[in-house]
């Protein structure tokens, strides 16, 4: 049975954490590349590729990123199809989008948590994270993992999920940062840190070796698996569609999306809405200026955004070109190319393999078998 859960009023963040904390923290941090400079850029690329995705995935990124564009004003400069290209593989791509507007509109990042939340992309997570570590700004930064270990921590069954309990708890560390007087970057990314490697979600934490055990209201009521609570849920719709490998003389057809939408401005494989017939899919290549010598069914593949799921159906279409009009939005690219010079979203990963696979002469996955991809 779930305890009695207390009010906004109620709720009591013990403020003796924070020694142990961060004693913990300069002994046991990560040795990460953005942890190693107080350059604001660096430390704003590394946040914004942070959000929604893993460290060990980001690492090579922003090893790249900041290899090629090293300051604020080569992002700034940064042609459109390289910039995406960069971040082909991180998705959720208005991120670095916006990243390009602020570069375009501020010459510096400003040392001030309010003027950052006015920044295209910056929210009050991204400022506070910036402001603290680059500036010295005491501002706690609140995320998902700081939300779970602060909830544990005071033994709080507040929806997480509610923007007025990420407000709250922001106002209640914000309040015991200043009162203790730490470091502000160290104490938000200990923080951080604690719920990154110790005080996980969906598994068993590991509070034996928590720094913080010992003021954890969860851990002394063994409830540390109930916490946090998270009670909204998103509806997330489906949509079928086939995906087309279309193939002419060794080269494979791409097409570049809309500038606004969905995976603005990518490249994908064509594709249209709904579960095709052949006749369909012949119908498709004849106004796009072919015709269709053989149609080999591919691999059903899958790929889940934040508010939508694909379920893919492939297919390969070996072409013959015909008297008519050649579409103009098809690129027939050779396999190579797609590496170097376009970028294509996650989201067609698996039909990405199977054309590697099928240039090289593989035939072991033109077989109908569910692939599951990621994000």
């Amino acid at each position: 049975m779930q305890p009695e859960v207390m009010t906004e009023e109620e709720l009591d963040l013990p403020s003796g954490f924070v020694r142990p904390l961060i004693l913990w923290y300069n002994q046991n941090a990560r040795d990460l590349p953005w942890r190693r400079t107080k350059d604001p850029y660096r430390i704003w690329v590394s946040e914004i590729m942070l959000q929604q995705t893993r460290i060990e995935a980001v690492m090579k990124y922003y090893v790249n990123f900041i290899g090629r564009l090293p300051t604020l004003k080569d992002l700034a400069e940064c042609p459109e199809e390289e910039l995406l290209k960069l971040w082909e593989g991180l998705g959720y791509y208005s991120r670095v989008r916006n990243m390009q507007k602020t570069a375009q509109a501020v010459s510096e990042l400003p040392a001030d948590y309010e003027e950052l939340k006015k920044l295209p992309g910056i929210g009050s997570y991204t400022a506070a994270a910036v402001a603290s570590i680059a500036f010295a700004v005491p501002q706690a930064a609140v995320d998902g993992n700081v939300l779970r270990v602060v909830s544990r921590l005071c033994g709080s069954y507040l929806d997480v999920m509610e923007p007025k309990t990420r407000r709250l708890f922001g106002e209640k560390l914000t309040g015991i940062l200043k009162k203790k007087k730490a470091d502000p970057g160290a104490f938000n990314q200990a923080l951080m840190e604690v719920g990154e490697t110790i005080c996980l979600p969906n598994t068993e934490p590991q509070c034996g070796k928590c720094p913080l055990k010992k003021e954890c209201r969860a851990f002394r009521e063994g409830t540390a698996g109930k916490i946090p609570v998270r009670v909204r849920k998103m509806t997330r719709r489906t949509e079928e569609r086939t995906v087309l490998l279309l193939e002419y003389e060794g080269k494979t057809a791409i097409r570049k999306r809309p500038k606004k939408g969905l995976l603005a401005g990518l490249y994908e494989f064509p594709n249209l809405p709904g579960k095709l017939s052949e006749e369909e899919i012949d119908g498709f290549v004849s106004k796009a200026g072919f015709r269709t010598e053989r149609i080999i069914q591919l691999a059903d593949a899958g790929h889940i955004f934040s508010h939508l799921e694909w379920k893919m159906h492939g297919y390969a279409a070996e072409l013959k070109k015909s008297e008519a009009k050649q579409e103009d939005s098809l690129i027939f690219i050779e396999p190579g190319q797609l590496e170097k010079s376009y970028a294509m979203p996650g989201a067609f990963d698996a039909y990405r393999r199977i054309m590697e696979e099928r240039a090289a002469g593989g035939k072991k996955l033109t077989v109908n078998k569910k692939v599951r991809i990621g994000k």
